[in-house]
Protein backbone atom coordinates (compact mmCIF):
# COMPACT_ATOMS: atom_id res chain seq x y z
CA UNK A 1 0.00 0.00 0.00
CA UNK A 2 1.20 3.40 -0.75
CA UNK A 3 1.92 5.77 2.43
CA UNK A 4 0.00 9.02 3.19
CA UNK A 5 1.96 12.15 2.77
CA UNK A 6 1.27 14.42 5.18
CA UNK A 7 2.87 18.25 6.50
CA UNK A 8 2.81 18.81 10.30
CA UNK A 9 2.24 23.27 10.73
CA UNK A 10 1.32 25.06 13.65
CA UNK A 11 -0.56 28.19 13.78
CA UNK A 12 0.97 29.56 17.46
CA UNK A 13 1.12 26.41 18.38
CA UNK A 14 -2.38 25.48 17.03
CA UNK A 15 -1.32 22.46 15.40
CA UNK A 16 -2.47 20.46 12.26
CA UNK A 17 -1.85 17.11 10.10
CA UNK A 18 -2.58 18.59 6.96
CA UNK A 19 -3.22 16.39 3.74
CA UNK A 20 -3.11 16.82 0.11
CA UNK A 21 -6.38 14.84 -0.88
CA UNK A 22 -5.64 16.23 -4.41
CA UNK A 23 -2.41 14.71 -5.69
CA UNK A 24 -3.06 11.42 -3.63
CA UNK A 25 -6.52 9.56 -2.62
CA UNK A 26 -7.39 10.22 1.29
CA UNK A 27 -10.95 9.15 2.85
CA UNK A 28 -11.09 10.67 6.19
CA UNK A 29 -14.03 9.10 7.31
CA UNK A 30 -12.05 5.36 6.57
CA UNK A 31 -8.69 7.02 8.98
CA UNK A 32 -8.26 6.41 12.81
CA UNK A 33 -7.91 10.04 13.21
CA UNK A 34 -8.06 9.66 16.73
CA UNK A 35 -5.33 7.37 16.99
CA UNK A 36 -3.44 9.86 14.32
CA UNK A 37 -4.03 12.82 16.85
CA UNK A 38 -2.89 11.15 20.06
CA UNK A 39 0.35 12.94 21.38
CA UNK A 40 1.81 10.39 22.84
CA UNK A 41 1.37 7.37 20.19
CA UNK A 42 0.33 9.17 16.75
CA UNK A 43 1.04 12.37 15.19
CA UNK A 44 -0.50 14.71 17.61
CA UNK A 45 -2.62 17.21 16.49
CA UNK A 46 -5.47 19.78 16.98
CA UNK A 47 -6.92 19.49 13.68
CA UNK A 48 -6.73 17.85 10.52
CA UNK A 49 -6.86 19.86 7.48
CA UNK A 50 -7.60 18.61 4.34
CA UNK A 51 -7.29 20.27 0.55
CA UNK A 52 -9.36 18.94 -2.00
CA UNK A 53 -10.61 20.23 -5.23
CA UNK A 54 -13.54 22.66 -5.22
CA UNK A 55 -17.07 21.96 -6.32
CA UNK A 56 -16.77 24.69 -8.90
CA UNK A 57 -14.49 27.05 -10.50
CA UNK A 58 -15.58 30.02 -8.84
CA UNK A 59 -13.01 29.05 -6.09
CA UNK A 60 -9.71 27.20 -6.09
CA UNK A 61 -10.12 24.82 -3.21
CA UNK A 62 -11.92 22.97 -1.09
CA UNK A 63 -10.86 23.16 2.67
CA UNK A 64 -12.19 20.02 5.28
CA UNK A 65 -11.19 20.19 9.03
CA UNK A 66 -11.25 17.31 11.26
CA UNK A 67 -10.81 17.74 14.87
CA UNK A 68 -8.78 15.60 17.27
CA UNK A 69 -11.69 13.40 18.16
CA UNK A 70 -12.66 12.56 14.50
CA UNK A 71 -15.51 15.24 14.43
CA UNK A 72 -15.47 17.20 11.08
CA UNK A 73 -16.54 21.26 11.44
CA UNK A 74 -17.08 24.29 9.76
CA UNK A 75 -14.21 26.53 9.87
CA UNK A 76 -10.48 27.01 11.88
CA UNK A 77 -8.70 30.36 11.20
CA UNK A 78 -5.36 29.30 12.07
CA UNK A 79 -5.78 26.32 9.96
CA UNK A 80 -6.88 28.45 6.82
CA UNK A 81 -3.51 30.56 7.29
CA UNK A 82 -1.39 26.84 7.41
CA UNK A 83 -3.70 26.24 4.55
CA UNK A 84 -2.91 28.64 1.66
CA UNK A 85 1.14 28.53 3.10
CA UNK A 86 0.83 24.62 2.34
CA UNK A 87 -0.93 25.03 -1.17
CA UNK A 88 2.01 27.82 -2.11
CA UNK A 89 5.00 25.39 -0.84
CA UNK A 90 3.31 22.55 -2.48
CA UNK A 91 2.96 23.83 -6.07
CA UNK A 92 -0.95 23.44 -6.07
CA UNK A 93 -0.93 27.32 -6.50
CA UNK A 94 1.09 29.75 -7.55
CA UNK A 95 -1.52 33.31 -6.36
CA UNK A 96 -0.63 34.88 -3.43
CA UNK A 97 -4.75 35.15 -2.44
CA UNK A 98 -6.82 32.64 -2.71
CA UNK A 99 -10.59 31.54 -2.56
CA UNK A 100 -11.25 28.85 -0.78
CA UNK A 101 -14.70 26.96 -0.28
CA UNK A 102 -15.42 25.84 3.52
CA UNK A 103 -18.87 24.07 5.02
CA UNK A 104 -19.71 27.73 5.77
CA UNK A 105 -19.01 29.68 3.25
CA UNK A 106 -15.83 31.28 1.32
CA UNK A 107 -12.93 32.71 2.63
CA UNK A 108 -10.31 34.52 1.22
CA UNK A 109 -6.63 33.84 2.89
CA UNK A 110 -4.09 36.09 1.45
CA UNK A 111 0.16 35.75 1.87
CA UNK A 112 1.95 38.49 2.55
CA UNK A 113 5.45 39.53 1.53
CA UNK A 114 6.71 39.19 5.81
CA UNK A 115 5.48 35.87 5.76
CA UNK A 116 2.29 36.62 7.64
CA UNK A 117 -1.18 35.64 6.30
CA UNK A 118 -4.50 37.69 6.78
CA UNK A 119 -7.76 35.63 6.09
CA UNK A 120 -10.73 37.91 5.72
CA UNK A 121 -13.47 35.28 8.09
CA UNK A 122 -16.21 36.74 6.54
CA UNK A 123 -19.31 38.64 8.34
CA UNK A 124 -19.75 37.01 12.02
CA UNK A 125 -23.39 36.14 12.84
CA UNK A 126 -25.32 36.54 16.06
CA UNK A 127 -29.07 35.72 15.99
CA UNK A 128 -29.03 32.31 18.13
CA UNK A 129 -30.78 30.03 14.96
CA UNK A 130 -27.24 31.23 13.16
CA UNK A 131 -25.06 29.94 16.28
CA UNK A 132 -26.84 27.51 16.82
CA UNK A 133 -27.99 28.69 20.77
CA UNK A 134 -31.35 27.91 22.58
CA UNK A 135 -31.92 31.07 24.71
CA UNK A 136 -33.67 30.61 28.22
CA UNK A 137 -37.26 31.61 28.18
CA UNK A 138 -37.78 35.00 28.34
CA UNK A 139 -34.82 36.10 26.36
CA UNK A 140 -34.44 38.84 23.70
CA UNK A 141 -33.02 36.81 20.64
CA UNK A 142 -31.06 40.02 19.98
CA UNK A 143 -29.26 41.00 23.68
CA UNK A 144 -25.64 41.14 23.37
CA UNK A 145 -25.17 38.30 25.83
CA UNK A 146 -27.20 35.37 27.06
CA UNK A 147 -26.72 33.45 30.69
CA UNK A 148 -25.94 29.94 30.55
CA UNK A 149 -26.16 27.56 34.17
CA UNK A 150 -23.05 26.11 34.71
CA UNK A 151 -23.92 24.36 38.00
CA UNK A 152 -24.80 27.16 40.55
CA UNK A 153 -23.43 30.00 38.23
CA UNK A 154 -25.07 32.31 35.89
CA UNK A 155 -22.38 32.83 33.30
CA UNK A 156 -23.31 35.51 30.60
CA UNK A 157 -22.25 34.40 27.28
CA UNK A 158 -21.42 36.64 23.74
CA UNK A 159 -22.82 34.09 21.39
CA UNK A 160 -21.14 34.47 17.92
CA UNK A 161 -20.38 32.47 14.55
CA UNK A 162 -17.29 33.03 12.99
CA UNK A 163 -18.14 30.43 10.40
CA UNK A 164 -18.15 27.90 13.64
CA UNK A 165 -19.89 28.56 16.92
CA UNK A 166 -18.53 30.26 19.71
CA UNK A 167 -19.44 31.07 23.55
CA UNK A 168 -17.43 34.29 24.35
CA UNK A 169 -17.14 35.47 28.58
CA UNK A 170 -15.23 38.49 29.78
CA UNK A 171 -12.97 37.65 32.50
CA UNK A 172 -10.79 39.65 35.04
CA UNK A 173 -8.06 37.38 34.47
CA UNK A 174 -7.43 34.74 32.06
CA UNK A 175 -4.97 33.03 33.85
CA UNK A 176 -7.00 32.32 37.16
CA UNK A 177 -10.01 31.79 35.00
CA UNK A 178 -12.23 28.15 35.14
CA UNK A 179 -11.07 27.42 31.50
CA UNK A 180 -11.12 23.37 32.37
CA UNK A 181 -14.47 23.42 34.22
CA UNK A 182 -16.47 25.48 32.33
CA UNK A 183 -15.07 24.99 28.77
CA UNK A 184 -15.78 21.73 29.25
CA UNK A 185 -19.37 21.90 30.86
CA UNK A 186 -20.95 24.75 28.08
CA UNK A 187 -18.73 23.16 24.67
CA UNK A 188 -21.47 20.48 25.63
CA UNK A 189 -24.65 22.60 27.18
CA UNK A 190 -27.66 21.20 26.51
CA UNK A 191 -28.44 24.99 24.92
CA UNK A 192 -25.61 24.53 21.88
CA UNK A 193 -27.19 21.31 19.77
CA UNK A 194 -24.02 21.54 18.09
CA UNK A 195 -21.52 21.78 20.63
CA UNK A 196 -19.60 25.42 21.14
CA UNK A 197 -16.38 26.57 21.36
CA UNK A 198 -15.74 28.54 24.48
CA UNK A 199 -13.59 31.77 24.69
CA UNK A 200 -12.47 32.93 28.10
CA UNK A 201 -11.69 36.86 27.40
CA UNK A 202 -9.62 39.67 30.01
CA UNK A 203 -9.74 43.07 28.28
CA UNK A 204 -6.04 44.82 28.41
CA UNK A 205 -7.16 47.91 26.71
CA UNK A 206 -9.11 49.28 23.34
CA UNK A 207 -7.16 47.83 21.33
CA UNK A 208 -5.67 44.65 23.15
CA UNK A 209 -7.20 41.43 24.73
CA UNK A 210 -5.90 38.00 26.22
CA UNK A 211 -7.50 35.44 25.79
CA UNK A 212 -8.09 31.30 26.33
CA UNK A 213 -10.62 28.62 24.10
CA UNK A 214 -11.41 25.80 24.97
CA UNK A 215 -11.88 23.97 21.34
CA UNK A 216 -14.95 21.89 20.71
CA UNK A 217 -13.46 18.73 20.16
CA UNK A 218 -10.40 19.20 20.80
CA UNK A 219 -9.76 20.96 24.37
CA UNK A 220 -8.28 23.96 25.39
CA UNK A 221 -5.52 25.11 22.54
CA UNK A 222 -2.33 27.23 22.31
CA UNK A 223 -4.09 29.43 19.68
CA UNK A 224 -7.47 29.85 18.09
CA UNK A 225 -8.44 31.77 15.07
CA UNK A 226 -11.60 31.97 14.61
CA UNK A 227 -12.12 32.58 18.77
CA UNK A 228 -9.52 35.31 18.26
CA UNK A 229 -12.12 36.93 15.61
CA UNK A 230 -15.29 35.99 17.69
CA UNK A 231 -13.58 37.17 21.11
CA UNK A 232 -12.87 40.52 19.25
CA UNK A 233 -16.36 41.00 17.63
CA UNK A 234 -18.08 40.44 20.93
CA UNK A 235 -15.54 42.85 22.71
CA UNK A 236 -16.56 45.54 19.94
CA UNK A 237 -20.30 44.59 20.78
CA UNK A 238 -20.21 45.36 24.29
CA UNK A 239 -18.25 48.69 23.83
CA UNK A 240 -14.81 47.11 25.20
CA UNK A 241 -13.10 47.45 22.04
CA UNK A 242 -12.68 49.85 19.00
CA UNK A 243 -14.05 48.90 16.13
CA UNK A 244 -12.22 49.41 12.99
CA UNK A 245 -8.67 48.65 14.84
CA UNK A 246 -6.11 45.96 14.62
CA UNK A 247 -6.89 44.54 18.06
CA UNK A 248 -3.70 42.40 19.71
CA UNK A 249 -5.11 39.10 20.77
CA UNK A 250 -2.40 37.30 23.04
CA UNK A 251 -3.15 33.37 23.31
CA UNK A 252 -0.43 31.36 25.34
CA UNK A 253 0.90 30.61 22.14
CA UNK A 254 1.60 33.70 20.62
CA UNK A 255 -0.09 37.15 19.19
CA UNK A 256 -2.89 37.63 16.27
CA UNK A 257 -4.31 40.73 15.00
CA UNK A 258 -8.13 40.73 14.65
CA UNK A 259 -10.34 43.82 12.83
CA UNK A 260 -13.94 43.99 12.75
CA UNK A 261 -15.60 47.14 11.54
CA UNK A 262 -19.08 46.53 12.44
CA UNK A 263 -20.88 45.23 10.58
CA UNK A 264 -18.33 44.52 7.57
CA UNK A 265 -16.10 41.26 7.12
CA UNK A 266 -12.94 40.27 10.04
CA UNK A 267 -9.66 39.98 8.90
CA UNK A 268 -7.71 38.47 11.05
CA UNK A 269 -3.64 38.17 10.49
CA UNK A 270 -0.56 36.26 11.87
CA UNK A 271 2.17 33.42 11.17
CA UNK A 272 1.38 29.68 9.37
CA UNK A 273 4.48 27.58 9.83
CA UNK A 274 5.82 23.73 8.81
CA UNK A 275 7.06 21.60 10.90
CA UNK A 276 8.36 18.42 9.58
CA UNK A 277 6.99 16.37 6.14
CA UNK A 278 5.83 12.93 6.88
CA UNK A 279 4.58 9.40 5.46
CA UNK A 280 2.18 6.81 6.72
CA UNK A 281 0.70 4.05 5.98
CA UNK A 282 -2.73 2.47 7.08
Amino acid sequence: MAGLKFTKMHGLGNDFMVVDGISQQFVPEEAPLKAWADRNTGIGFDQLLLVEKPSSDAVDFRYRIFNADGSEVEQCGNGARCFVRFVTDKGLSSKREILVETARGVIVPRLLDNGLVTVNMGKPHFRPSEIPFVPAHGEPEDALTHIVLVGLESVPVSCVNMGNPHAVIVVEDVETAPVALWGETIESHAQFPERVNVGFMQIVGRSEIRLRVYERGTGETQACGTGACAAVVAGVRLGLLDADTDVKVNLPGGQLLANWHDGGDVMMTGPAVTVFEGELQY
